[in-house]
């Protein structure tokens, strides 16, 4: 009777302790720290022409701002930050800016894609029509007719852009002019009505045989929800964003942090900047129903560097895990077909680029992109935004600013510098 009592009272006492647990507040990853250069085997002096670049760049009303975050073994040694948010009004840009990353968002999606996978929620080679039926039956387009293709779209298929999907407003092939037509890339529409639209058109290509920039990781998001359960923003909050504290990434600016969002420019060729999305009027404002994993997101360089140390660091920042290592190995490595190597974007081929599960992957030295190096993995934003990390140099550059149409001008002429300030290999 004795020993009942007791493990009842054990019971109580384990059954407080989980409830205790179950309210305390997740894990957060902690801030990164800040340190000299000259500890992580670069130096101050050379990193300084950065200044001189960036400043230079707006000086020639090239762009209108930006902020510069370098990293190394996982410390921020470097953050710059230059000219003005808001040219109109004067408004120097802030450290904490938040800037339309469109494009980068990519990264994010595929990094919360294989959150899932860790878990066994889908292989990668499986068939995307196993989770989403409206592409069972999908045809590759013939100009004498369209015919069945030669294997189904895979899950890796959407993360490397091999699927056979377009986005539909970039070239005039005849399925493009099918997407306009049936309005595949409509914002008012939810993730489930882009999916059905897209599960009625034609593939441009068979599966897996060409590098073609598209909608496959707006598709992706929507697999994130059926795997997971929850709505993809939902689900990004939850799995990435507070966990690694990411506090101002989302698909929404709230309009008490309209101080701090940046504003889109485009130059007009005369020294002046006509804005494109008034920060005032913006569609960030409000929650849309289209949550694009392809281009959606918002977020500062802050965040985004908190999520490439994550990823640079084997898929764990601080003490939080969010992927495998062995994941992440994965994601940085080229996936992209020798048949379809290298990308090409705009009709320009990417010589020694491939890409892998999320990222562009460096294979080779070539003359596009010279300064670049073997194992580099990156990507942009429509409004000029980059990053590129280079595992050899365990180094991270982030660079953000608000200026379309898109263009490396900010970092490729950042990149020599920062190489060449790294004084210890």
């Amino acid at each position: 009777m004795k020993f009942a009592k007791r493990f009842i009272r054990f019971g109580a006492v384990a059954a407080v302790c989980a409830a205790l647990l179950s309210f305390s507040p997740r894990l957060r990853a902690a801030e990164i720290p800040k340190v000299s250069p000259e500890s992580v085997g670069m130096s101050s002096a050379k990193l300084k022409k950065v200044d001189a670049i960036v400043n230079r760049l707006i000086a020639e009303q090239k762009l209108a701002g930006a902020t510069v975050a370098v990293a190394r073994h996982g410390k921020i040694v470097h953050s710059g930050v230059y000219g003005l948010m808001d040219v109109d009004a004067k408004k120097p840009m802030r450290e904490d800016a938040i800037f339309r990353i469109y494009s980068m968002s990519k990264g994010i999606t595929t990094a919360a894609a294989m959150i899932l996978y860790d878990e066994g929620k889908f292989g990668l080679d499986d068939p995307v029509s196993k989770y989403l039926p409206e592409f069972k039956g999908l045809k590759v387009y013939g100009k004498s007719g369209n015919v069945a293709p030669k294997r189904e779209m895979t899950v890796r298929d959407l993360m490397r852009h091999t699927s056979g999907l377009t986005y539909g407003f970039f070239g005039n092939h005849p399925v493009d002019l099918q997407y306009r037509k049936a309005g595949v890339s409509n914002m008012n529409a939810d993730l489930v009505a882009l999916t059905g639209k897209l599960g009625k058109q034609p593939l441009m290509y068979e599966p897996g045989t060409d590098w073609i920039y598209s909608l496959s990781v707006d598709v992706l998001g929507r697999l994130v929800e059926v795997w997971s359960g929850q709505s993809f923003d939902v689900f990004l909050q939850d799995r990435m964003f507070d966990p690694l504290d990411m506090k101002d990434t989302g698909f929404a600016v709230a309009k008490s942090e309209l101080d701090r969002f940046a504003q889109y420019y485009t130059p007009d060729g005369k020294g002046k900047f006509e804005v494109i999305d008034e920060v005032s009027n913006s569609d960030y404002l409000a929650k849309r129903k289209w949550l694009s994993g392809g281009g959606g997101l918002a977020s500062t360089t802050r965040d985004y560097m908190r999520f490439l140390v994550m990823i640079q660091n084997g898929g764990k920042l601080g003490n939080v895990r969010i992927l495998k290592k062995k994941t992440v190995k994965m994601m940085i490595v080229n996936q992209v077909p020798d048949e379809a190597m290298p990308i090409a974007f705009g009709g320009v081929k990417r010589g020694g680029v491939g890409f892998g599960l999320g990222f562009s992957v460096r294979v080779a030295n070539s003359a596009w992109d010279p300064k670049g190096r073997v194992g580099e993995y990156g990507w942009g934003g429509l409004a000029s935004t980059h990053y590129w990390v280079s595992p050899k140099d365990d180094l991270i550059v982030v660079t953000m600013e608000q200026t379309a149409p898109f263009s490396f001008l900010l970092e490729w002429g950042l990149k020599g510098a920062i190489y060449d300030a790294i004084e210890k290999k």
